[in-house]
């Protein structure tokens, strides 16, 4: 036996001394560096962690849990600011929580995110750099836990997005890669060809531009409360609001105790009295107390509380829930309102301050707006109270900004009909242009008895608000058309408005002889003519009963003008060909639903043609009887 070991350890020996073998056998090749390690910008992964099938198993697509989770991470030389990232969820999925981190829609879990959704974090906002922190990961980094439901994709395979990026300005992102079956990353870093107005040097984001921005600036701060004070700008010249109503999630048990110049739609505080508001503060009066819920509804006051000592008093408040756009009245364009909010444990300190998330606007008959989540800005600054010609400073001031949006299958709320002059027949608004009602349980097929609709509309549009546009003259040197608002429903409208958009005619637009109008500019491009009742023809009245209710339809509320153009300005326009006809129609900011065809002229024509033949022969029996 050992006979047979001298001659391998000596054929071992000589394989060392050759280099054919290493001189440790335990010795290990050094393992890679981590992708983020290569990354010397914004890191970005997203990791699918585990899933499983859930109920019910009866759908043609079978659900199933997911849970995954977002690294957001700055390896770059610059703080990142209010960091958001889009991840292109593509398998139906339904998010039911997401932690340090909001939709940047303003949505609520639960939520759809099947077209994909960009996040933003809550509470840490801004990514910090390693070399001002020397590589604190807790400042640098943050994590989002997904935990959601995917449909169609069963393990072993794996419900990956389709891509994720990031979303701020001023980066460039390639494809991100897999590695692997649940892993993708990517690295993010600063483009130089991207114009950005983000001042890398300066404590706060700029105020950023869009249709509607909400300011909510803290004004007074104490170690369990704060007041701020909200203010709804308008900045599009179509944008509008009528009765808003402003709604908010509170992300931290807050609750509001006391409201000037809005409140509440709801005055409850019972959320308070048997949650852990309740037992933190054993000696508050929380008869007292306006509003406990998680998201509440804030509605406008009306004017007559504008000047009361307890409600009132607070700049541009109390208007009834309208906000105008600055078109109609710049001073009308905004509305204001302050509001105190105690605050609950760990957050018992007075710089410790998490605005509201998850902010919508809504009206009526108004455009749909998406608001994305609160940033921090440089403090805003108010007149003094003393009346000192000094400025006093926010103690904090978050902005939201809002833009008009149409939501997926939402239908108009108004529509349009087109007539002329040269046709005895009307294009009407399409059927169902704002939504077909709802099928009766006859036609369905049940047996169940049930009230009448008690306010069908009147036509087969469905829409409240109906506007026709007649194309009235049509002569050498200029137009003319006639404009029609109907009101079908039954709610009235107080300082309304009309908009139409025309591609080749608005240059030539001389004026209106019932309405007040004037040219505006849309996206840069002045070819929408805004529209507006003239004093005494401003309030658009609801439908009300005929003269006889027994027998007499009931009758829209009605308001009609004139509207006067030149050719001088428009050479080669062709009024009957279309280009008298507009091309958007809103209606208090809302786009209305237009015809797809056009009032045609060949009846005219034809009639020419025809007539052409008779005067021949009326000019010859004239000529033969001299």
């Amino acid at each position: 036996m050992a006979s047979m070991t001298r001659p391998l350890i000596f054929f071992l020996n000589l394989l060392i001394i050759l280099g054919a073998v290493p001189i440790s056998l335990s010795q290990t090749t050094e393992a890679p560096a981590p992708a983020a390690d290569l990354c010397n910008g914004i890191f970005l992964s997203y990791s699918y962690s585990t899933g499983r099938k859930i109920m019910p198993t009866d759908l043609p697509l079978q659900p199933y849990r997911f849970e995954s989770t977002l690294t957001v991470l700055n390896n770059g030389d610059e703080d990142l600011k209010s960091w958001e990232v889009f991840v292109g969820f593509k398998h139906g999925e339904i998010l039911a929580s997401a932690s340090n981190a909001v939709l940047v829609d303003g949505s609520s879990f639960p939520g759809s995110v099947e077209n994909g959704t960009v996040f933003a974090g809550f509470p840490q906002t801004d990514l910090k750099t390693a070399i001002e922190t020397a590589g604190d990961l807790t400042q640098m980094q943050v994590q989002v836990n997904l935990i959601g439901t995917q449909f169609g994709v069963a393990p072993p395979d794996v419900p990956m997005p389709a891509n994720i990026t990031l979303a701020n300005d001023g980066y460039s992102c390639p494809k991100a890669s897999m590695q692997g079956k649940n892993v993708m990353q990517v690295c993010c870093t600063v483009d130089l060809t991207k114009k950005t107005n983000l001042t890398v040097d300066e404590e706060f984001l700029p105020r950023q531009n869009g249709d509607l921005t909400i300011m909510y600036d803290v004004t007074r701060t104490y170690g369990s409360s704060y007041f701020a004070q909200v203010t709804i700008s308008n900045h599009n010249p179509l944008g509008r609001l009528d009765s808003w109503k402003l709604s908010w999630d509170w992300m931290a048990q807050e609750f509001i105790n006391s409201m000037r110049g809005a409140y509440p739609s709801v005055v409850d505080s019972s959320e308070c009295i048997f949650g852990g508001q309740g037992t933190y503060y054993a000696d508050l009066d929380f008869s007292n107390v306006l509003n406990c819920e998680k998201r509440p509804t804030i509605i406008d006051l009306p004017l007559t509380k504008a000047n009361d000592t307890k409600f009132g008093l607070i700049p541009y408040c109390c208007r009834n829930g309208t906000i105008l756009p600055t078109t109609m009245d710049p001073s009308k364009s905004k509305s204001s309102f302050q509001v105190e909010v105690y605050k609950m444990p760990p957050n018992i300190n007075r710089s410790v301050i998490l605005p509201p998330q998850n902010w919508a606007i809504s009206g009526t008959l108004n455009p749909d707006y998406k608001c994305g989540p609160p940033v921090r800005v440089s403090p805003s600054l108010f007149p003094d109270a003393s009346g000192l010609p000094v400025n006093s400073s926010a103690v904090a001031s978050w902005q939201v900004v809002c833009n008009i949006t149409q939501a997926k299958g939402a239908s108009p709320r108004c529509c349009v009909s087109f007539s002329a002059y040269y046709n005895e027949s009307v294009i009407p608004c399409k059927t169902c242009a704002c939504g077909c009602p709802k099928l009766s349980r006859q036609k369905l097929g049940l047996s169940l008895k049930h009230l009448a609709d008690p306010n069908p509309t009147p036509c087969g549009d469905n829409c409240g608000v109906s506007i026709n546009w007649h194309l009235y003259t049509d002569y050498t040197k200029g137009w003319t058309a006639r404009v029609t608002l109907f009101n079908w429903d039954e709610t009235s409208f107080a300082d309304w408005f009309a908009a139409v958009q025309l591609d080749k005619a608005t240059p030539g637009f001389e004026k209106m002889y019932s309405f007040n109008a004037t040219t505006v500019e849309m996206d840069g491009v002045n070819n929408t003519v805004f529209m507006q009742g003239n004093e005494g023809l401003n309030y658009l009245v609801a439908e009300v009963d005929g003269k006889n209710p027994q027998k007499d339809p009931r009758v829209p509320g009605k308001q009609q003008s004139v509207i006067s153009f030149t050719k001088k300005l428009t050479p080669g326009i062709n009024v009957a060909g279309r280009d008298g006809f507009p091309t958007k129609v809103f209606f208090n900011g809302e786009e209305c639903s237009l015809p797809d065809i056009y009032p045609s002229s060949a009846y005219r024509k034809s009639s020419v043609v025809m007539m052409f033949p008779v005067l021949l022969m009326v000019v010859a029996f004239m000529f033969l009887q001299q």
